[in-house]
């Protein structure tokens, strides 16, 4: 099977599956998954910054918090402009990426990391403080969802999950393509060896800024779904909880593997609501999942799986074409005595 009849399988298998939930499921659950949904959108932003480049980000709530704030504030001076404000949104969350991107992929490890916590607390004091725009800690509440089309609303639970499921496979198809196509592929140069990349011509810190702005977009695209499910955006949207879950999901789902983050963040959703409704230590049930993760499936879970097939499929493919043994010259005689009796 050729790799695009394959893109196109994988992507029609997870379409089947997410049109079966809301048949199946719950109002209740089926919100479960439409949060999930959200969080694994923010998840893949860290996954591109920590799968294709190396730098491990607890700072993608910056870019999640500024289009949910930014989509806030314009409906509220522009009414009626529901689909405008998502572009605002969008639009806000490029701009912060483009202004924090310099500065950012100056540095890499500890440092990179430091650093857009920095920015994540920055914008925190900034919308807890400025209490005439942003509301303070109460945030700006009674954001209304847009209309998809006239008379087709998205008040209800499933006519939003079905949205939400259709922006996240629209976001899981352009992230395969953009992370499969040659930009890619010099983004895991990069994160193997910048100076070797650099040395064959590549201009890496630009690769870099991109890759840092396209990262920004799908964040934003995360906090724009965040703002209209929950119709509140709050300080807490920059909180170390958001950036820390995104980047948690990563290394639970593997990093680099494309469904890494939609895994990782339904394992969190659904085990601290279950783990919750019995102790208010749930976290520690959360870390302890982490640290086995950690030791046991160090590429993640479906990273793990997808090593696990593919040494399969090359034992598979070894075997089937490993040499038959040779025949001594007695039993090559032996046949053909017998081949002789039979005639």
């Amino acid at each position: 099977m050729s790799h695009k009849a394959r893109s196109l399988a994988f992507l029609i298998a997870l379409l089947c599956g997410l049109s079966v939930l809301p048949l199946i499921l719950s109002t209740y659950y089926l919100g479960l998954v439409t949060g999930a949904l959200i969080l694994a959108i923010l998840a893949m932003s860290a996954n591109l910054l920590l799968g294709y480049l190396g730098l491990a980000s607890v700072g993608q709530a910056a870019f999640f918090g500024v289009a949910s704030y930014a989509v806030a504030i314009y409906t509220r001076s522009a009414e009626g402009a529901a689909w405008s404000a998502i572009a605002v949104g969008l639009l806000a969350a490029v701009a912060a990426g483009l202004v924090f991107g310099p500065l950012a992929i100056r540095t890499r490890d500890i440092f990179f990391l430091v650093i857009m916590l920095a920015f994540c607390q920055i914008l925190y004091g900034v919308t807890y403080s400025w209490r005439s725009v942003t509301g303070g800690d109460d945030g700006l509440p009674g954001l209304a969802r847009p209309d998809l089309i006239p008379g087709v609303s998205l008040d209800g639970p499933v006519s939003y999950y079905v949205f939400v499921a259709v922006v996240f496979l629209l976001v899981v198809g352009a992230f395969r393509l953009f992370v499969n196509s040659p930009f890619g592929l010099v983004l895991k140069g990069i994160r193997d060896s910048d100076s070797r990349m650099r040395a064959l011509g590549y201009n890496v810190w630009l690769y870099k800024y991109i890759a840092f702005t396209a990262s920004a977009l799908i964040g934003g695209i995360s906090g724009v779904l965040h703002a209209y499910y929950y119709g509140c955006p709050n300080p807490a949207d920059f909180s170390l909880i958001h950036s820390s879950s995104a980047l948690l999901m990563v290394i639970l789902g593997g990093p680099g593997a494309l469904l890494g983050p939609l895994a990782g963040s339904l394992i969190i959703v659904f085990v601290r609501e279950f783990v919750s409704n019995v102790t208010d230590r749930w976290l520690i049930v959360l870390g302890f999942a982490y640290v086995c993760t950690v030791l046991f499936f160090p590429d993640g879970l479906i990273g793990t799986i997808g090593r696990w097939w593919r040494e399969k499929s090359s034992r598979g493919r070894s075997h089937a074409t490993a040499p038959l043994p040779e025949r001594s010259q007695e039993e090559s005689s032996t046949e053909f005595v017998s081949a002789g009796k039979s005639n």
